[in-house]
């Protein structure tokens, strides 16, 4: 299994979405930035870097928002969504082909990776109970 981990960033009742660039796998589908962590590193490090090397941005982990075990054709991931708050830098694109900052109420019109469709089905049921979650 392969551990990676994502970054739900908030801002003014927004959250940031990428494009995954159409040669990488699942491409052209949407996502929360992160990427896979690596051998020895923290989840919290990797998210770090990861945000460091798409986005161009320093961030702080602000908790566990979400874990998921999804299995695609050619690997299975349990993804670790974290909230994160950016500390330094604008989010620019040095990895994905577009990102949006989008509300929970239009992520049906993005295509996402089918790991993030239980996470966002939470962020949809948010709030429908009333639940700020974003």
């Amino acid at each position: 299994m392969t551990e990676v981990v994502a970054a739900l960033i908030v801002e003014k009742g927004k959250f940031l979405i990428c494009r995954r660039p159409p040669h990488k796998a699942r491409g052209g589908l949407w996502e929360f930035v992160g990427g896979k962590a690596e051998s020895g590193e923290s989840k919290e490090a990797a998210l770090a870097r990861e945000c460091r090397e798409e986005l161009g941005i320093e961030i702080a982990a602000c908790g566990v928002f979400a874990e998921v075990t999804h299995t695609y054709p050619d690997i299975t991931v349990h993804l670790t969504l974290f909230f994160a708050r950016i500390l330094a830098g604008t989010p620019r694109l040095l990895e994905h082909t577009e990102m949006r900052w989008i509300t929970p109420a239009e992520v049906r019109a993005y295509d996402f990776c089918p790991a993030d469709e239980e996470i966002l089905r939470k962020i949809a049921d948010g709030i429908k109970t009333g639940e700020n979650l974003v």
